[in-house]
């Protein structure tokens, strides 16, 4: 049976950087040569995600925080908030947080965002989002982030948005909101069916609070070096960091 191995994307397959080292590339080529099948999960949209990865083809792209799951080609999985979900979502993230408050949302073709300063001015390695002010709406949605500085305005909003699974990058104060259920760990398991592989035949590694589940259902669950403390204890393996081609080390030996 084959195997699958599956990354996160940002403080795990990339570098600080928001590049993937030519020596990762190479054994990610010799693991697909040995049989193995690669994957990406991240909390990115897809056409953002793709930008990133240059030559590397995904066998499986779980995107949007695992709202959107492709099997080569084929899209397998859609989790939506309808038009009107959408936009009573950002209405209430603005009621909570001020009308201000700078959102994002991915569509299945786009990434929108209400940035105050443009994120290329910030890091030139950030993929392409479209501005709006979010007036008069009207698309469906796979996930809104939210960006708040108050904790206790974050949880009212999680409290209120009951249908939402929601979880906290631990890099800044955003906040995703997915359908009730949608994250990475749930479609892991869809991809794994669509494969015919076992969970216990998935190796993942990760960085963030988002990775944990995925992490502990996978086979062998790979924290970075340079993951929260949280993610490490959920971990079989703790690597090299990011930054000094942790997931190429590992994969190294994982073939020898």
């Amino acid at each position: 049976m084959s195997k699958l191995l599956l990354f996160d994307l940002d403080g795990t397959l990339l570098r600080t950087d928001k590049t993937v080292s030519n020596r990762t590339l190479e054994m990610l080529e010799r693991c697909r040569n040995m049989g193995y099948l690669v994957g990406i999960v991240t909390s990115r949209s897809e056409q953002n995600s793709l930008s990133f990865l240059g030559r590397l083809k995904p066998d499986i792209l779980i995107t949007s925080g695992g709202a959107l799951v492709k099997s080569g080609d084929e899209y397998i999985y859609k989790a939506i908030f309808s038009k009107e979900r959408t936009c009573k979502l950002i209405q209430t993230a603005r009621d909570i947080c001020g009308i201000d408050t700078e959102i994002t949302i991915d569509t299945l073709d786009t990434h929108y965002w209400n940035y105050k300063i443009d994120p290329k001015e910030l890091d030139q390695s950030w993929g392409d989002s479209v501005w709006t002010d979010f007036i008069d709406f009207a698309e469906e949605s796979l996930k809104m982030c939210v960006e708040i500085f108050d904790d206790g305005k974050a949880q009212q909003l999680i409290d209120i948005l009951d249908d939402c699974d929601s979880i906290r990058f631990s890099d800044g104060f955003w906040y995703k909101f997915t359908l009730k259920g949608v994250t990475k760990e749930n479609s892991i398991e869809i991809a794994c069916r669509k494969l015919g592989i076992n969970t216990s035949d998935v190796i993942a590694f990760g960085d963030d609070y988002a990775d944990i589940g995925m992490l502990k259902m996978a086979g062998i669950g790979v924290a970075m070096g340079n993951a929260i403390d949280e993610v490490k204890l959920s971990a079989d393996v703790v690597i090299e960091t990011n930054d000094n081609d942790g997931i190429a080390l590992y994969l190294e030996k994982l073939l020898q």
